[in-house]
């Protein structure tokens, strides 16, 4: 008999040992999702946790499933990956994965899997990695400007900056964070002497930008901007989402929580894509025959006010969903 991991905290511990906690965001929501049966605590079959962070979501889902289920959790944040491998000391059920989510065919192919009944991936930053000034993600907190998911790989934030032209820096900043000032900003950063602190960072970017929304920090599009682009977020999105198509068993479950438009854009137009019949581009024929659609049932789903209000965080967050389905070409 596996242990149930319910009683297992969301509080983690950072390398400096301050204590930090997570709030998951459309926690029943999401694993309401990816379930067949959501009364049932014997769902049977393979899930996989495709962004671990603290665990919530995982948690919750080994409540729901029975002992013979499996749950591959997966996350390049290392901080995340020593949380995971503590819940697989006390659930057998679970396989820890350090890997981008990007990577999934590869990842669970090692362990023999190829193919799974539901997917679920949350695209936020982690309130420990946000709290956690020594991450580099907030401009709130002081530390080093590094926003690396994966620091054991790539380069820091700083290093970047260190090398990149004005011009190129104000494209992500752009691209990437829709910063309409992105010019003026990417010019007073670049004259900046260093890039040691978060909070000098922020304070450049306030000073360099002319108006910024009420209630909202003047350096939150160039933070998003430069997190976004140094770990290749919008690019492991598309991979993820298009890996989705054959990674899900038919009936299989995808339920995907984004934060910002430029996420939740890209998974509305790919559950749209592949949610309808499409002709082929290169068929000539009068009435070529539809590519089957691969989702069924596409949904978005908001927070509820009760969880905005005990979790402002969760303010952004959008939960779309849908289900795996191959339907037979259909012919006109």
């Amino acid at each position: 008999m596996t242990i149930q991991s319910k009683s297992l905290s969301e509080a983690t511990l950072s390398p400096n040992s301050a204590l930090f906690t997570h709030d998951t965001v459309l926690l029943n929501e999401t694993v309401a999702a990816v379930l067949p049966d959501q009364k049932s605590s014997t769902n049977e079959g393979v899930y996989v946790d495709a962004t671990f962070g603290r665990g919530g979501h995982s948690r919750l889902l080994l409540n729901k499933l029975s002992d013979d289920a499996r749950l591959l959790v997966v996350d390049k944040d290392v901080e995340a990956i020593a949380v995971a491998n503590e819940l697989a000391k006390h659930d057998g059920r679970v396989t820890v994965i350090h890997d981008s989510f990007a990577n999934l065919p590869s990842s669970l192919s090692e362990h023999g899997i190829t193919q799974v009944d539901g997917v679920l991936a949350d695209l936020g930053v982690s309130s420990p990695q946000l709290d956690d000034g020594s991450r580099g993600f907030s401009f709130m907190r002081d530390g080093a400007v590094d926003m690396r998911m994966d620091t054991s790989r790539g380069i820091p934030v700083s290093e970047w900056l260190e090398q990149v032209d004005d011009s190129t820096l104000a494209d992500v900043l752009y691209e990437f964070g829709e910063e309409r000032h992105s010019r003026r900003i990417a010019r007073a950063i670049k004259q900046m002497d260093s890039y040691d602190s978060t909070l000098e960072l922020a304070e450049v970017i306030k000073q360099a930008h002319p108006n910024w929304q009420k209630g909202k920090h003047p350096a939150t599009q160039s933070f998003q901007a430069m997190r976004i682009f140094i770990n290749n977020e919008l690019g492991d999105v598309d991979t993820f989402l298009d890996n989705t198509l054959t990674l899900l068993k038919p009936k299989g479950r995808l339920a995907v929580i984004s934060f910002h438009s430029l996420e939740d854009r890209r998974i509305k137009q790919f559950l749209q894509r592949h949610s309808r019949g499409q002709y082929p581009e290169d068929e000539q024929l009068p009435m070529p025959p539809k590519r089957p659609k691969y989702f069924a049932k596409p949904k978005r789903i908001a927070p509820s006010k009760a969880e905005v209000a005990n979790n402002p965080r969760s303010r952004s967050a959008w939960l779309r969903t849908a289900v795996r389905t191959d339907v037979p070409f259909k012919v006109f």
